[in-house]
Order: C-alpha cells, then sequence, then structure tokens
C-alpha cells in the first residue's frame, strides 16, 4: 500500500493536559428546516440515566484517546430532544489554545457521503441514471483511464468499479512535504490511477478506492458545468445553513481551526487543511462535529434526496457494509443499521453514525499522536485508533437506548 493510501484509508473495518472541556446539554431538536412530508415521527428521548450512562462512558473512552497522545478530540452526540458536546486538548501545538466544540478540522471521507448526495441528485434529476455508463460520459475514461468494461455510476458510488487507488501509486510514495503541499486536481489524480493496473476481475467486487470519487467529481461538473465545490454548496452547504462548511480554498490560519502533525524524520510537520486534498471531492471537505452531525440527519430525514434515491443509497454492497457513499454499522437499539463514514487523512481521523431514524447521532474529530511517515507501525496504530473510535461512538449510541 502506498504511503498517501494508508493515511487516507477510511476504517472499516498525552500532549499536554487537557487545557480545555465543556460540556452542554441543551433542548433542540438539531433538525434543518422543516420535515418533509412522511418524515418518521420524532422518537422518544433517552432517559437521563442513559444519557448520564453514555457520556460518562464516552468520556472514558476520550481520555484512553488523550492519554495516548492525541492533541485534540471534539465530540458531539445528540438525541431526540437534546445534544452533548465537548473538546479536548489544544488546536496546536504552538499555540496551546484550548480546542472548542465549534473549531473546524478536515473531515476526510465523510466527504464522500456529501458527494455521493450531489451525484444521486443529478439521477433525481434525470440528468443521468444511477446505471448508467460514464465511460462515453467522461473524457478522461477515454483518454487517461483504461477501464476494462463500462463503468457506472453505481459501480463509482459503492467502490464496485476495481480502478485502482491514486494513493498507491509511485508518487504517492515520495517524500511527505511534497506530496501534502502539491494540489492534486482531480484529472492529475485519476492519471496517477492510470499507471496501476485496472484489471476486469476486480470489477463488481468491493474495493475501497478514492479514486472513483475524483471520477464522480469529474462527473458533477461535466454535468451541472460548475466547479464541484461549488454544487456541493448549492445542493447541501447553504441549503442547511452548514455555515463552517467548505469545499473551496484553504484558510490555514484561521483561529478555529484545529491543527494536525506528522513526523517526518526527526521533524513535526504541521498539515493543517493540506493542499493535496484542497477541493478534493475524495476527502476535501473542512466542517465540524455540529454541521456533519446537520448534514446527516437531514440526510436520513430525506430532506436532500427523493425517497427512492435515499433507499438506494443505503443498500448494502455485496460482502461489504456499504452503500452509496455511506457505511452502514449494525444498531443495538432498533435491530436496524445506523449510517455515515469515517475518515482519516494525516493526522486527522473521525467519525459520523446516526440512526436510520435521524434520532440519535456521534461525531468524533481527533487530531492523532503525531506518527512516524511511511513506517509499518504508523499502518497499525492508525488501524487500531480507527476500530477504537468506532467501538466508542457505536457504544455511546448503544447506550443511549438502555
Amino acid at each position: 500500500m502506498g504511503a498517501l493510501a494508508a493515511w487516507l484509508r477510511t476504517g472499516f473495518g498525552p500532549l499536554g493536559a487537557v487545557a480545555f472541556s465543556a460540556a452542554l446539554v441543551v433542548a433542540v431538536s438539531g433538525c434543518v428546516g422543516a420535515p418533509p412530508v412522511g418524515a418518521p415521527p420524532t422518537p422518544a428521548p433517552p432517559s437521563v440515566a442513559a444519557i448520564q450512562a453514555a457520556t460518562d462512558s464516552l468520556e472514558r473512552r476520550v481520555q484512553h484517546f488523550m492519554d495516548g497522545g492525541a492533541t485534540s478530540l471534539v465530540v458531539q452526540v445528540r438525541w431526540s430532544g437534546g445534544e452533548w458536546s465537548k473538546a479536548y486538548g489544544v488546536r496546536n501545538l504552538v499555540s496551546k489554545d484550548p480546542a472548542r466544540p465549534q473549531d473546524r478540522v478536515s473531515v476526510a471521507s465523510i466527504t464522500k457521503s456529501m458527494v455521493a448526495v450531489s451525484v444521486l441528485k443529478l439521477v433525481d434529476q434525470g440528468l443521468i441514471g444511477l446505471d448508467d455508463p460514464v465511460n462515453g460520459v467522461l473524457e478522461s475514461f477515454r483518454t487517461t483511464l483504461r477501464p476494462p468494461g463500462p463503468i457506472t455510476v453505481r459501480q463509482l458510488l459503492n467502490h464496485n468499479s476495481g480502478m485502482p487507488d491514486y494513493g498507491n501509486s509511485e508518487y504517492a510514495a515520495g517524500p511527505l512535504k511534497q506530496v501534502a503541499n502539491t494540489r492534486l486536481s482531480m484529472q492529475r489524480g485519476l492519471e496517477l490511477a492510470a499507471t496501476l493496473p485496472w484489471e476486469s476481475k476486480n470489477m463488481d467486487r468491493f474495493s475501497y478506492s478514492s479514486s472513483n470519487y475524483l471520477a464522480l467529481g469529474q462527473l458533477i461538473e461535466k454535468l451541472r458545468g460548475r466547479p464541484v465545490a461549488d454544487v456541493l454548496n448549492q445542493d447541501i452547504f447553504a441549503p442547511l445553513g452548514l455555515r463552517h462548511t467548505s469545499l473551496a480554498e484553504p484558510d490555514r490560519g484561521a483561529p478555529d481551526n484545529i491543527h494536525a502533525y506528522v513526523i517526518d524524520g526527526g521533524e513535526r510537520v504541521d498539515l493543517t487543511q493540506p493542499e493535496v486534498f484542497v477541493g478534493s471531492p475524495a476527502g476535501g471537505v473542512i466542517s465540524t462535529t455540529q454541521d456533519v452531525n446537520n448534514f446527516y440527519r437531514a440526510l436520513l430525514r430525506g430532506q436532500l434526496l427523493s425517497p427512492a434515491m435515499l433507499e438506494e443509497m443505503k443498500k448494502k454492497t455485496e460482502f461489504w457494509d456499504y452503500g452509496l457513499g455511506l457505511e452502514r454499522f449494525p444498531d443495538a437499539c432498533s435491530g436496524d443499521f445506523r449510517y455515515g463514514h469515517t475518515g482519516h487523512i494525516f493526522g486527522y481521523m473521525s467519525i459520523s453514525i446516526t440512526s436510520a431514524d435521524g434520532g440519535n447521532q456521534i461525531t468524533m474529530t481527533m487530531a492523532h499522536a503525531p506518527l512516524q511517515w511511511q513506517d509499518p507501525a504508523t499502518t497499525r496504530r492508525i488501524d487500531l485508533l480507527q476500530t477504537q473510535m468506532e467501538q466508542a461512538a457505536q457504544q455511546t449510541l448503544d447506550r443511549l437506548c438502555q
């Protein structure tokens, strides 16, 4: 696996004392705008005892991450009628300003859920079919890539195309500062993917590849005639009032940014909003825990897509609990599934999970301990942290119904 792919993988499967923490339990709906006609009834709120058990357990799990060297962690838990938000650690290791619940981070592959919504809006509006091939639509499929057969919109959305991940290319194994500080266009990313074999035997098999979402970004721009960042803003960010969410140009100097770090040799490198992912439909969104929760609640309550498209988005991929830009998580409360996404990018780690009715939610973002670039131990550590983060999120939601 290339170095960039290792730092980009989603998790399927103490530097300083805690400088600041603020808990908030408020009676709010958390819903953006009026619910659509036919929306499911608002679920009953959990008991005070269940809320206390959930947050107490979560705090213990968070302290484990902080004791392990995380520089910050921000979390927001929601249920019907209330929420709990808290921030731990510091925004950066230079000023050591305390982290705040409203701070922004790179949310990595959570971006894919948002891009999937804009793609499915194209389908809803009849501009392309979910099972239509893109080979004749996208120039990159005719001139750059060498697909072994017709590749559909659905296959790109659910990572069933077999397209190799550009993060495994030789370019991505280069020096950290070169990789992180070089902007990578969608076209350039697909050119890197084209240096890797795309074999027909890998088609129709789940294989997570960010190259799929570069192609989907091109599809959005082709059919909308506008930059993908503008389309996401029009489709999602502006209508939902996600004022702290963007896929546009970086603003690394903003005071509400949480910084993340990677060790390269003996040097600690600040990789806040890395240039390589600026504007990337595969992982470039900057957001907050509140905005991410608002997005998934609106999505699952039918405010962004038609009922038919939402159901398509939630269907699992064969042999893997992944839909169209959505991961699925077992829901011990309802016996159904929860939905969301995980992500990791250059020192940032995120997870967001929402119940099918949009009632119970958790979004966690962490700037984990600075880890060594291109070290096999780093990949193992990231895998472990992602597993632990998912367990913490799932156990918190499970306790809300006890």
